[in-house]
């Protein structure tokens, strides 16, 4: 699993602009594997049917390892290709893009298309939303209760983030901690209790913060 990695926000949008009389519509959403792109995609494909052209990328995996630019009978080149070099630009994974285009009667010529769909892809990302996925440990601090109100107050004036807290026989408060300051802020959390807290590892997950 990556430590870190930038996407966009979970949540499907729309983004429309205009272009020489012609409508680009940006639809943005992220994909976790192909067959979730694809189906965006024929979506779109369906809904925008009497459109002039559905365009669209998609760069998923790891590694980039899943990438596809279609132009969708826009001259080769200038309109899949731009959406998926932005979304490389931008640094982004499990992210598909659809640019859907109504003709208005002005032609844009080769250069004028990829600056077209290029514009599209980076304002409709911009306002989709873009994030990054860090990959944090959720520590489990078990303290009594005469601990609970000067834990919480510095937790929340630290860096860490609480995400939850149970109120049961004794206080849990599990925490996001970046993997690589989990020896930190165990030690931090010892001195700060006097050593009077139980600190347990629990699972890996993602925090996301909007950029």
């Amino acid at each position: 699993m990556l430590s870190r990695y930038f996407t966009v926000k979970k949540d499907a949008y729309e983004n429309e602009i205009i272009i020489q009389k012609s409508r680009f519509i940006a639809h943005i959403k992220r994909a976790e594997n192909e067959l979730e792109a694809q189906e965006f995609i024929q979506t779109l494909k369906k809904k925008y049917w009497d459109a002039t052209h559905n365009c669209s990328a998609y760069l998923i995996g790891e590694n980039d390892q899943n990438q596809k630019a279609n132009d969708d009978g826009e001259p080769s080149g200038t309109a899949g290709v731009p959406i998926l070099e932005v979304l490389k630009k931008k640094k982004l994974k499990d992210t598909v893009v659809v640019i859907t285009r109504y003709f208005g009667g002005v032609k844009l010529g080769a250069g004028g298309l990829i600056r077209a769909y290029g514009k599209a892809t980076s304002e409709g990302l911009d306002k989709a939303g873009i994030v990054e996925r860090r990959l944090v440990q959720v520590i489990h601090v078990k303290i009594d209760y005469t601990w609970l109100g000067k834990v919480e107050k510095e937790l929340r004036e630290s860096e860490y983030i609480i995400k939850e807290i149970h109120y049961l026989d004794t206080v849990e408060v599990e925490v996001y901690v970046n993997e690589d300051q989990v020896s930190v802020f165990n030690d931090w959390v010892i001195e700060l209790t006097n050593g009077q807290a139980g600190i347990k590892k629990g699972e890996t997950d993602y925090l996301e913060v909007l950029l």
